[in-house]
């Protein structure tokens, strides 16, 4: 009786698409969702649910992702809490299995139901009972081993749900989707939730709830624009749930998210200057600089013990600015220790921060987007300062090379990028073309909107960086 109450409580404050996903009772079903519409969240709060009350069930949550499957167990924590069902503290433990170690997430509830985070691998549910979801499905490396396992289990008893966005549509989920669609399987409850029909059933509305702000028709304009302008021209498959076509992208999300640390291992520090600051008198610009320097930047570089190199795609006012500082760890390994995005930096202030950069750490190299305005500040660079600085002028041969020795690490997990959303969209530009990696021209639009200044400036950072 009490997690009835609870869930006829909760539901109040989740929207349509949510309350259909928890009040579907399938024994399969599949959502094919957009990104950034708290599917997952959904899930922690339907999992929390099914632990309680009569025909109760443990469920065994399956990710690609590390941290989203830590995060999914603590807020199946907090959801416990909001509803007032007694569960025990998120637990961490290392489990061996098939001579390989994974990390599994636990919270245990008094009648002895549990949830439990687990890697999306087919041995890490062997023996199991209860509810099996498979979140990020596209993305895992063996969909079709874990699905073929998590479907043996159901022996026994218990669900199965897979929930995931896409990831092209040569993946095996997108494969299994439209089996699904062409009727050759016939069991699954299929849910599709776009992010224009989230908003539509008032996503907004609970983000201006959750953050206290008034909603305004205009402030759902301007998320709704600004969303759309982190994900560009990866759009219409992170959001509006149209598989991108096979081949197209060359950084899988996938593999970058495999491969993103949050701000205490990798911080990002943003500058943006008004119009009006280039007209201040030039002694004022100085000092501002270095005060912002002294407070934002320099702390971080006192961390930094070893050799460091820099890289920086230049813009002046049309697009961003971003400078990506390695350290050297070992000949073979560097190490992404910190980034700086400029937005309408003046040319002399932007040569400021590099020299007190230089003056800050031990710089091993740098590298410079030479084209255009950038010329300048790399011919300086070359010219003053003491380590090899290269003026790069970028071409597609030059994006061949380097994009596939950054892809090659990111494989390997040994580069890592920040778990930022900005940033991650300019590594999900990078698309091929006639076979080579290339970052797509900026269009008029692009270039007219103060919203989407963004041209891949990360990814072509990070590679200058490791060019360096």
């Amino acid at each position: 009786m009490k997690a009835a109450k609870n869930k006829t409580q909760t539901a109040e404050i989740l929207l349509p698409y949510q309350k259909a996903w928890i009040e579907d009772e399938s024994k399969l079903k599949i959502w094919e969702k957009s990104r950034r519409i708290g599917a997952s969240w959904t899930e922690a709060l339907n999992s929390v649910f099914h632990t309680q009350g009569a025909g109760s069930q443990s469920t065994y949550y399956l990710s690609y992702n590390k941290d989203m499957t830590r995060q999914f167990v603590a807020d199946c924590k907090f959801w416990a809490g909001i509803i007032n069902i007694a569960a025990g503290e998120l637990q961490e433990e290392i489990i061996k299995e098939n001579g390989k170690a994974f990390t599994v997430y636990r919270i245990t509830f008094p009648n002895g139901k549990e949830i439990v985070g687990l890697p999306s691998v087919p041995y890490a549910i062997r023996s199991k009972q209860g509810r099996i979801i498979f979140d990020e499905a596209a993305f895992a490396d063996e969909f079709e081993e874990v699905k073929k396992a998590a479907l043996a289990m159901l022996i026994w008893g218990g669900s199965f749900s897979i929930i995931s966005t896409h990831n092209g549509d040569d993946s095996e989920f997108y494969t299994f989707l439209k089996e699904i669609r062409d009727g050759k399987e016939n069991d699954w409850s299929v849910h599709r939730t776009t992010f224009n029909e989230a908003i539509q059933q008032g996503l907004y509305k609970q983000i201006c709830i959750k953050k206290k702000i008034k909603w305004t028709e205009k402030g759902e304009t301007d998320f709704i624009k600004e969303i759309r302008g982190i994900y560009k021209s990866k759009a219409e498959e992170e959001l509006d749930v149209i598989p991108s076509r096979s081949g197209s992208k060359y950084f899988p999300y996938g593999m970058l998210s495999a491969c993103a640390a949050d701000s205490s291992k990798l911080p990002i520090v943003r500058l943006d200057c008004p119009d009006s600051f280039m007209w201040e008198l030039p002694e004022k610009c100085t000092k501002k600089i270095d005060d912002w320097f002294n407070v934002e930047v320099a702390p971080l570089l006192r961390q930094i013990k070893g050799t460091c190199f820099y890289g920086q795609d230049f813009a002046r006012s049309g697009n961003l600015s971003l400078i990506w500082l390695g350290e050297e760890r070992s000949k073979q390994e560097l190490a992404s220790r910190l980034i700086i995005e400029l937005d309408n930096v003046p040319f002399d202030q932007q040569w400021q921060i590099l020299w007190l950069i230089n003056l800050h750490c031990k710089l091993g190299g740098a590298a410079i987007d030479a084209r255009g305005n950038g010329q300048a500040l790399a011919e300086a660079a070359a010219r003053r300062l003491s380590c090899n600085s290269e003026m790069v002028m970028i071409t597609s041969a030059w994006y061949a090379g380097i994009f596939q020795r950054l892809k090659n690490l990111l494989e390997n997990r040994d580069f890592i990028v920040p778990d930022d959303l900005y940033i991650l969209s300019d590594f999900g530009i990078v698309t091929l073309k006639n076979g080579k990696p290339a970052v797509p021209d900026t269009t008029r639009k692009d270039r007219d909107d103060k919203k989407a200044k963004r041209h891949g400036d990360g990814a072509v950072a990070a590679a200058m960086c490791l060019y360096a």
